[in-house]
């Protein structure tokens, strides 16, 4: 922990990717709240965002697990801390699933007016910017694209990122084009989905870089996987991960 920090409650989200494919997020997520003086609840009845179902059109099983994410977060009252901005995008959307049901629109309301994005969490709620952290290496940072288009968030990840010890931050001219993950798009569209992801790593390796570094597992698979698949030795870590780096 750092020195001289209040204990604030948080209530951790921990995304379905970080939760079935990624948990070492999940784990330096909580290390890194603990350390800047939070508590970390978990709430084990959590299940998806309902961000599938509602991307894919289906509305009626989107809302059947977002009542379901709203019944388990409302008898609380914790900040609600998200690694990820898609998902965290996602809770604000939840009243648009409500749109004709009031009451449940005005329970959407309350809870996503608790959800804060990680690495927002940390600079806006906290005010911390410094995490202590050092990682030796050049990196980059993908803007992903909830984060970026749907929450604003392109400055503050930058800001951390500077505050770490042997950090060079470098700009990809790509670092805010889709990696072409986009849930289902991926799976739909294979060929485009490949040929958006090629063109970044094109970039990135033209950089030099030693990591990628982002704030949504699901661009991190999607890079990462590309990258072995061309046999590059560029690594790929979610922000919680290198804040936490010793």
């Amino acid at each position: 922990m750092l020195s001289g920090l209040l204990i604030v409650r948080v209530s951790l989200f921990v995304t379905c990717l970080v939760d079935q494919f990624w948990p070492e997020v999940g784990r330096a997520t909580v290390e890194l709240l603990r350390r800047a003086g939070c508590t970390v609840d978990f709430v084990p009845e959590q299940t998806c965002c309902s961000q599938p179902g509602f991307n894919a059109g289906l509305h009626d099983s989107a809302r059947a697990v977002a009542r379901h994410l709203i019944e388990t977060y409302e008898a609380d009252d914790a900040p609600i801390v998200v690694p990820s901005g898609s998902c965290t995008a996602m809770f604000h959307h939840l009243t648009t699933l409500f749109s004709d049901e009031p009451g449940w629109r005005a329970r959407a309301e309350r809870v996503a007016g608790r959800v804060h994005e990680l690495g927002t969490f940390l600079l806006d709620v906290l005010g911390i910017d410094d995490h202590g952290a050092r990682f030796e290496g050049r990196v980059t940072w993908h803007d992903a694209c909830h984060g970026l288009r749907e929450l604003g968030i392109r400055a503050g990840p930058r800001r951390l990122l500077g505050k770490v010890a042997g950090v060079e931050l470098v700009e990809a001219k790509t670092c805010d084009s889709c990696c072409g993950f986009g849930g289902t798009f991926s799976v739909q569209y294979p060929e485009i989905s490949v040929a958006m992801l090629d063109e970044k790593i094109a970039d990135l390796e033209g950089l030099g870089v030693d990591a990628v570094v982002s704030g949504d597992v699901s661009c991190l698979m999607q890079i990462d996987g590309r990258l072995r698949k061309r046999g590059s030795s560029i690594a790929v870590l979610h922000l919680a991960e290198l804040l936490n780096s010793r």
